[in-house]
């Protein structure tokens, strides 16, 4: 078992890029100007590439998350950043502007990174719960808002603002793909570089303190950059469902460790999940291809409950 689902992980990443719903012939791949060619090198594998670093980064910020709120059921998009990231869309989508719609995602998502740090600092005291509330508040405003601007879109525009909600990992070529893998890496060396302050706020925030560590500091450093990291993703492919929350529970089960051991298997198995998702997503026969956050909610949602009823047992 020990080697088996690095293996396993390995051979799903390998072959994804050749499964589809238009058969390839693998002899054909680097032919220039061939269909072959420009499927695999145009959009499978940057597909592929797109999904394993959306997923990685999703699943490590939700491990991030759920060691620094101490709450397992946090997740990437609990401080509202997936909410702004989709009312930024929205109005670009609304107002004509299609050709900056991941621009507008990204100025959403970081709008409510610099809204929430505002906010927080002019409180009394600094306490992730108090972001947490600040966070769940902006859900709702973001909400209220995306509701104006269905009212005020039309039919094909309100049907890309829903398929934006779905997720999708829809690119062509790499051009889009670097922010994605940059940040993607960088907020693993951040997480690698902090995992001894992770291991002692995971006991509590004054035992932390007392070992020397600056917990305001490096909660704030943290928080910031897995709301940047998201923020990017969510502009790219919108909010992606439960990788975040189901992934870190289900390597936490494996392995029998503490979060700060647990950054790099996060990572990967992260990535791989996703891969695995938009494998089945493309194909299961259909006339196109199913949005990856609904794949992701019918595999992670019943094997979270399991999980929930295995530790009550």
């Amino acid at each position: 078992m020990r080697y088996l689902f690095p293996l396993l992980s390995i051979a799903i990443i390998l072959i994804a890029p050749f499964l589809g719903q238009i058969p390839i012939e693998i002899s054909q791949i680097n032919i220039p100007n061939s269909m072959e060619h420009t499927i695999f090198w145009k959009i499978r594998l940057p597909r592929i590439v797109v999904a394993f670093f959306t997923g990685a980064l999703l699943g490590l910020s939700g491990l991030l998350f759920q060691s620094l709120f101490r709450n397992p059921m946090s997740t990437p998009f609990t401080l509202g950043v997936a909410s702004g990231a989709t009312l930024g869309t929205a109005f670009a989508i609304v107002f004509g502007l299609t050709s900056m719609v991941a621009l507008f995602g990204f100025l959403g998502a970081m709008m409510t990174v610099i809204t929430l740090f505002s906010i927080t600092s002019r409180l009394s005291g600094y306490e992730t719960n108090s972001l947490l509330l600040v966070g769940i508040a902006l859900s709702f405003f973001y909400s209220a808002s995306l509701m104006v601007l269905f009212y005020l879109s039309d039919e094909s525009q309100s049907y890309e603002i829903i398929r934006f909600t779905m997720g999708s990992l829809d690119v062509v070529g790499f051009g889009d793909t670097f922010p994605l893998i940059l940040s993607s890496i960088l907020l693993l060396l951040l997480a690698i570089y902090y995992k001894d302050a992770i291991r002692l706020l995971l006991t509590s925030y004054d035992n932390a303190f007392l070992k020397g560590i600056e917990v305001k500091r490096v909660n704030t450093v943290l928080l910031i950059a897995v709301s940047i990291a998201v923020g990017i993703a969510v502009s790219l492919t919108g909010p992606i469902g439960f990788v975040g929350l189901i992934i870190p529970h289900i390597i936490k089960n494996i392995y029998q460790q503490s979060a700060d051991r647990l950054l790099i298997p996060t990572f990967f198995y992260s990535g791989v999940f996703l891969v695995l998702c938009d494998l089945i997503a493309r194909n299961l026969g259909t006339s196109s291809d199913i949005p990856i956050g609904v794949i992701t909610s019918f595999l992670g949602g019943p094997f979270f409950v399991y999980l929930l009823i295995r530790q009550k047992t």
